[in-house]
């Protein structure tokens, strides 16, 4: 009995056993199966035991028995207590497994902060498109790699394709698969597809499984204390404790999930990681990982494995039951799917109506899918579904923003995808550098980079590569981590060239990339010549010595009469100062970068960066460039914005905890240094594309002190013909709230804006004076937004030009409010407004209760005789008004002089009809003229004919009226020139 009892203490753990004793009191052999699974608590569980097997003298660990005899009656109360404990024990794991799914379903459908902007709507279960998975083997991994070509990469349709839920089934051998290995390379969607298949656990669809634990191998890789799986599991998920003690011999089917084993170092030789079955025994990490694939602990439970390709061989093939790579988007369809199930997201497009939001969505997709179709550059980039995310989400950064948090630029998007992409990722966690997978791509890759921007290229050949990966590769370390990179990172930044004749060069998979690793290379301080690297290097060890000897020569200088050693360690101290100095001039380097690169005279007239961008992912309509057609020169003007933005706090601090350091110090020094560069160049005029480039890098900036230091020198800011979208206007309004002075003017003629605009722009609207909103197709909203903006008190506009607005009726009735209230304006110009008579009496009635407006231009709107004279008969009670333009109305030659008359009862009153006043030339002729001449390209041809023909009409008329020669010889002036526009108008050349 007593040698029974201590067996069962040597038994697998929680299995049954089976142990015959001899009961007193019977005839034959009853088995007890004695288990630690389910345990009746206390002393009454001790009873329980003694009660059934009939004495007091048997002394059990706690435990529950399972009693079997000869006899029926012996083994049916034993049996039915069986089945209520087992009953009540499926009631307690089926509640334990359902808080495990709610607790990991919240975890693993939280989504980061940069998902956020997508609105409430997103989520996992919302949109998520399963990127291709292809069955592969080992001796495909080990096999060279075939040439690096945008066939390869799209195509591979020798391989099988396997869904995720098949990744378990049997294999070609008709075995059961328990481990499969899940490999690719950096951006594929490894980490997104575990984390959907949590989630599809966690809602019953994937009934394979009755319970999934996961792990980060990141996680694991930091805790380098003895620990047990049991204690392991219930640390890391509290509702398994009751589950965990009796997982072996509870027949649940466990999935294992061990996310990024490429950041375990495993070893399978026994010398190094010891046999182990027990759950309960404490050993490193490391060693459950090993014996969990070994299937010696719990060799029933199925392991899945997610790694980039360079750690895949750390597995013995004996212990993988099936390799499988994520191949991401490596069809467009897929591509197009995402985008469209992303774009069309309810939340995505803000607080728009649902008609105008899912119109600009449609285009927007409709647009990218064409793009996609020519097998454009993006097809390439988007073959990695994390470059589908950040195509999005730049997307949604440059059509959706109606106002634009400090926090959001777009410097701040390609730093919050790479932290998405490489927060804590070591390139490679067996070399004893530990270097962060970002330090080496900004050193590395950043070469590249800046070597293109500086010589202006975008394609890069083999020997390219080899220059800026290979030429400084010195030791064994160096090489392996070099092998690390290529396979699973080089594809993530390059990939084949799409170009015609270029299928051998590779590209910046997404061109801004190419500018924005530029920007961190020269921000980080890698562009450094030898003497700079060196000299650095040792001020760093001279300094350290330094401050060792100083303590050693302070204390022997009191002891010893050696007055000579504190001077030969001032002498040491001399060359980190030296060097300081030196590291100086390198942040001067680097502002004097960033100005030039920011005001380079051939970039002046090109598109603005936001219009670029937009560009580069939505292509641009029209005819293809044929292969022979010369390209456009290469333009790299988001490299300044770029180094801008990356030294903002908040881009900084995301850099950090990518291993790329930039100290408050550096930061402030070179901005600092920008001062003298950067703003002194700014000053100086700059055309509309190129200012738009400028407020952009200050926003990026976000240096809110620098920002207002630039903005008090832009006393008029010309951004005509730029088109602001809802995002530039928020940039605009962004960086020019960083003061409160006053603008002399703001030129935003043909713009492209509507009401929404306006309010966006309202408060900096107020500080200017001249206000130019021409071409903008401003209607009656818009009027009203205008109306609310001469209202208020604050306002400064005293110059509104409106001129070529579809203003109509209402619009003037807004204006004509304004206009009684208003204590600024002085010029208001509603030039072909399409006001009409309406439009013009509305006006007039209101124009009495204004006292300081002094110019009126009412010209090209359609104003009979009766408005007309309405309008100047108010003006000629005016205190201040006295021009009033009316050329280009409908007014009669009866008109005319009634109006002429009008005007010679008031002197000073001057109405702008025609180019003739009575007898004599207008002293307004040329301005009429040169009014027409401008705006000829935006008003109907065929009316502006006439009107030149009945003001040559009147031309000849006044001049046969007239007998003084001089007189004669000027209108003989005005009609050759109104002829010569006449006869331009006529052969199109005008």
């Amino acid at each position: 009995m007593s040698r029974a009892m201590q067996c069962q203490g040597c038994l697998p753990w929680r299995r049954w056993a089976r142990l015959p004793w001899c009961l007193p009191g019977t005839r034959g052999t009853r088995s007890v199966s004695v288990c630690a699974a389910a345990v009746p608590a206390g002393g009454a569980g001790r009873s329980f035991l003694r009660r059934i097997l009939g004495t007091s003298s048997i002394s059990l660990p706690r435990g529950c028995v399972r009693y079997q005899g000869d006899s029926q009656e012996n083994s049916a109360q034993p049996s039915s207590s069986h089945h209520a404990q087992s009953q009540l024990r499926k009631v307690a794991f089926s509640g334990a497994i359902k808080k495990h799914q709610k607790s990991l379903s919240a975890w693993f459908s939280h989504q980061p902060n940069e998902e956020r902007q997508f609105g409430p709507s997103f989520s996992l279960d919302a949109v998520h498109v399963d990127p291709v998975i292809r069955e592969s083997s080992l001796e495909e991994i080990l096999k060279p790699s075939p040439g690096l070509t945008i066939q390869n990469q799209l195509q591979q349709p020798s391989r099988k394709v396997i869904s995720l839920h098949s990744l378990f089934d049997v294999d070609a051998c008709g075995r059961q698969v328990k481990n499969v290995v899940l490999y690719g390379t950096v951006g594929t969607g490894k980490s997104t597809l575990i984390k959907k298949m949590v989630v599809d656990w966690c809602h019953g669809r994937l009934p394979r499984f009755q319970l999934v634990i996961p792990f980060s191998c990141e996680d694991l890789s930091h805790s380098h204390a003895h620990v047990s799986l049991r204690r392991l599991v219930t640390k890391k998920y509290q509702h398994l404790r009751d589950v965990v003690p009796v997982l072996e011999a509870s027949n649940l089917s466990v999935l294992f999930i061990l996310n990024g084993l490429e950041r375990l170092n495993l070893d399978f030789r026994l010398a190094g990681t010891e046999l182990c079955c027990d759950p309960n025994e404490p050993v490193p990490p490391s060693a459950i990982v090993v014996n969990l694939l070994r299937k010696y602990l719990l060799p029933e439970a199925s392991i899945i494995v997610t790694t980039r390709p360079s750690a895949v061989r750390r597995i013995p093939g004996k212990y993988v039951g099936r390799y499988a790579e994520i191949c991401g988007f490596s069809d467009t369809n897929l591509q197009k799917l995402y985008f469209q199930m992303r774009l069309s997201q309810p939340g995505c497009s803000g607080e728009e109506s649902q008609e105008r939001r899912s119109a600009e969505q449609e285009n927007l997709v409709e647009m990218l899918s064409r793009n996609l179709e020519r097998h454009n550059q993006i097809t390439a980039a988007c073959f990695l579904p994390s470059y589908c995310w950040l195509v999005c989400t730049t997307l949604h950064f440059l059509y959706f923003t109606r106002t634009v948090p400090p926090s959001q630029t777009l410097t701040g998007i390609y730093t919050s995808f790479l932290r998405l992409n490489f927060s804590g990722e070591v390139l490679d966690s067996s070399d004893p550098t530990h270097i962060s997978m970002m330090k080496y791509v900004a050193k590395t890759v950043g070469k590249l980079a800046y070597e293109g921007v500086m010589s202006r290229k975008t394609c890069f050949s083999e020997e390219d590569l080899r220059q800026c990966f290979e030429v400084e590769m010195k030791t064994e370390s160096e090489l392996n981590l070099l092998e690390v990179f290529r396979s699973d990172v080089f594809r993530f930044f390059l990939s084949p060239c799409v170009q015609p004749g270029k299928e051998h060069t590779f590209v910046f998979t997404i061109p801004a990339m190419q500018e924005y690793l530029a920007a961190l290379y020269v921000v980080l301080g890698e562009k450094k010549t030898l003497v700079q690297r060196v000299g650095k290097e040792l001020s760093e060890v001279l300094g350290k010595v330094s401050e060792d000897v100083a303590v050693v020569v302070n204390i022997i200088s009191k002891v010893l009469p050696l007055r000579f050693l504190p001077v030969l360690f001032n002498l040491l101290k001399i060359f980190p100062r030296y060097f300081s100095r030196v590291g100086g001039k390198d942040r001067d380097t680097i502002a004097h970068t960033m100005a030039e690169e920011l005001f380079k005279e051939e970039d002046y007239y090109n598109d603005d960066v936001l219009d670029q961008i937009n560009s580069s992912i939505l292509g641009v309509e029209g005819p293809m460039r044929h292969p022979d057609e010369a390209p456009d020169d290469e333009v790299f003007e988001l490299f300044p914005i770029f180094m801008g933005g990356i030294l903002s706090r908040r881009n900084r601090a995301i850099l950090e905890q990518l291993g790329c350091s930039i100290k408050n110090l550096a930061a402030f020094e070179i901005a600092k240094a920008m001062k003298k560069t950067v703003i002194r160049k700014g000053r100086r005029g700059l055309p509309p594309s190129e200012l738009m480039d400028y407020l952009f890098f200050l926003h990026e900036f976000q240096n809110e002190r620098f920002t207002a230091e630039a903005v008090l020198s832009l006393r008029a800011v010309n951004l005509s013909s730029v088109k602001m979208t809802p995002l530039k206007c928020s940039v605009l309004a962004s960086v020019m709230s960083t003061t409160s002075h006053e603008v002399e003017e703001l030129n935003l003629t043909s713009c492209n804006l509507d009401s929404g605009s306006l309010r966006t722009l309202f408060p900096v609207l107020l500080r200017c004076k001249a206000l130019h909103l021409q071409l903008n197709s401003l209607g009656s909203d818009a009027c009203k937004e205008i109306r609310d903006l001469l209202l208020h008190d604050k306002c400064a506009v005293s110059s509104l030009r409106l001129a070529n607005n579809p203003v109509g009726e209402q619009g003037a009735r807004f204006l004509a409010e304004a206009l009684a209230g208003n204590r600024s304006l002085t010029q208001l110009s509603l030039l072909h407004t399409s006001l009409g008579d309406p439009g013009a009496e509305a006006i007039a009635e209101h124009l009495a209760h204004n006292q300081h407006l002094q110019e009126l231009n009412l010209g090209y709107n359609s104003l009979t005789d009766a408005a007309a004279l309405r309008v100047v008969e108010v003006a000629k009670r005016h205190e201040t008004l006295d021009k009033v333009h009316l050329y280009f109305n409908d007014i009669s030659e009866d008109g005319k002089r009634a109006l002429d008359s009008l005007r010679m009862d008031r002197d000073g009153v001057r109405a702008l009809v025609f180019l003739t006043a009575g007898t004599d030339v207008s002293d307004y002729w040329s301005h009429i003229l040169n009014v027409v001449q401008r705006n000829l390209p935006f008003w109907d041809r065929e009316r502006v004919r006439q009107h030149l023909a009945l003001l040559l009409q009147d031309l000849e008329s006044s001049r046969s009226q007239t007998a003084n020669p001089w007189r004669k010889a000027k209108f003989l002036r005005v009609e050759s020139e109104v002829k010569k526009m006449l006869g331009e108008l006529q052969d199109g050349s005008l």
